[in-house]
């Protein structure tokens, strides 16, 4: 959280921050509890409501809008919570709230009340401390022990019965404020104003009532502006620059895997399964020079690949978006994680091939496989990336599971056009698998296998051709991905 502060503020000053706003939402206790996901549960409902309001109020920002904070929150946790937002707000902080049937102490911590009625009428726009005043003006008197807003909200919505002034009725209350403020009646209004008798009572009415709150509206702007004044320095801070904000993603970046070790370990595992099972059902065949084996290779890494990258986007999508409209470079947070998730690329293959390479005993060394699998994983990583991005979570999972097979079987089908086939990364890759093996026959064996190779299309010299396309088609979707990334809505 503090690269989002301003980065001429020290270290103490963003800790500072960090711990007032964790002081008044009361989240001490699980300040070092994780937030959790859908699959892994972590703080309550309640709490988490409280650390995305946090989130926000530790930028510091002029203006703070929240949908329902309260929702899910109990009494004193909502009191709380409206306490800290108060306290901004005499900062200077512009806060804005939806908050359905707000109790009365809620209420009251409020400057201003806006009423909406049906189609996104105006009520009542003005301060708290006036709204009675203004109803009663219009004959809508609050009953003992009913709480004001649940009060007008059920008078909109026909729940509550009253006898207003003249033949007004509550579907007028709109009209009245227009009229309460003196804007022009629109011409859909022209029929009500009609209906309604005395409106040159009720109007005088709500200009006396204007005028006697005037003065408090004044002195109450005043502080505000004096406090707003105060932290105008806020509104010049400086964004860190793209290279300081990469430093601290991937320090955050790293703290997640770290705690997704158990997953990590998991991957690892069911690679090593993968290559025991594959190494041990397709060995090696001279007339093939193992192609099915390394068919299906090529589909196990790639699935197993492709379904771990898409956890580097998938699961923070509405974070990114948070921290991405308060300044974060796109690019810095992209390059992050593609850095950290180079661990992974370099350390999968070795896994693979500790069981496949023991069980298959293929002829071409492991380094060449090695070679083969480090830009099998680059590549499927990047694609992982773009699905991620591109779609949600559930559709991404079904498009890295289907997209291997159809493409092995699209890249190793004679009957496909080559032209086609060129744009399938399992082609080069088995095509690099096949030539890493053919070099390692000599004298009269290579001579019986140059058939096979020319059989398949394949030219004993495309080794290192193999292996830069398949890099090359990694660094292209990690571009589509970055670019999607940043149109991302």
């Amino acid at each position: 959280m503090l690269q989002v502060l301003s980065k001429s503020m020290s270290k103490a000053d963003k800790v500072l921050i960090l711990e007032r706003v964790i002081g008044s939402l009361g989240l001490q206790e699980i300040r070092n509890s994780l937030v959790g996901t859908v699959e892994k549960r972590g703080i309550s409902g309640g709490q988490r409501k409280r650390v995305n309001v946090g989130i926000e109020m530790v930028m510091e920002p002029s203006l703070l809008i929240l949908d329902e904070p309260t929702t899910g929150l109990d009494s004193a946790s909502s009191q709380q919570l409206l306490r800290a937002l108060r306290h901004e707000a005499s900062q200077g902080v512009n806060v804005c709230a939806v908050i359905h049937q707000p109790s009365y102490t809620l209420f009251n911590m409020f400057d201003d009340f806006v009423l909406l009625a049906r189609g996104g009428l105006i009520a009542y726009h003005g301060p708290i401390s006036e709204v009675e005043n203004y109803f009663s003006g219009l004959g809508i008197k609050v009953p003992d022990r009913e709480n004001p807003p649940d009060y007008y909200i059920d008078i909109l919505e026909g729940i509550a019965k009253t006898k207003m002034r003249g033949h007004a009725t509550p579907k007028h209350l709109p009209l009245l404020w227009i009229l309460h403020n003196g804007y022009e009646v629109p011409e859909d209004m022209q029929k009500d104003l009609e209906e309604i008798n005395m409106m040159h009572e009720l109007y005088t009415v709500g200009s006396i009532t204007r005028e006697l709150s005037s003065v408090e509206q004044t002195k109450s702007k005043d502080s505000v502006h004096q406090n707003v004044s105060q932290r105008n320095d806020l509104l010049n801070r400086k964004t860190p620059g793209v290279l300081a904000q990469y430093r601290y993603y991937l320090g955050r970046v790293a703290k997640q895997r770290l705690r997704e070790a158990t997953q990590q370990a998991v991957d690892y595992l069911i690679l090593c399964i993968a290559g025991i099972c594959i190494g041990t059902i397709t060995k090696v065949n001279d007339d093939t020079l193992g192609a099915a084996s390394y068919g299906y290779t090529i589909i196990a890494v790639s699935l197993l690949c492709q379904l771990a990258a898409l956890r580097s986007f998938s699961p923070e999508r509405l974070q990114y978006w948070r921290e991405r409209e308060s300044g974060m470079s796109s690019v810095a947070y992209f390059l992050a994680r593609d850095t950290i998730d180079h661990f992974n690329t370099v350390v999968k293959p070795i896994v693979f091939l500790s069981t496949f390479y023991f069980f298959n005993n293929p002829r071409s060394t492991l380094r060449d496989n090695y070679l083969v699998l480090l830009a099998l994983v680059y590549c499927v990583t990047g694609i992982g990336y773009t699905l991620a991005i591109w779609f949600e979570l559930g559709l991404a999972q079904l498009c890295s599971a289907l997209l291997p097979v159809v493409l092995v079987l699209v890249g190793t089908d004679p009957k496909f056009p080559q032209f086609i086939k060129q744009f399938c990364y399992p082609k080069w890759t088995l095509e690099a698998f096949i030539v890493a093996g053919a070099k390692n026959y000599s004298g009269v064996w290579l001579i019986t296998r140059c058939g096979a190779l020319l059989k398949g299309g394949y030219d004993i010299n495309y080794f290192a051709l193999c292996i830069a396309i398949m890099m090359l088609n990694g660094v292209l979707f990690r571009f589509v991905a970055l670019l999607s990334l940043l149109k991302l809505r």
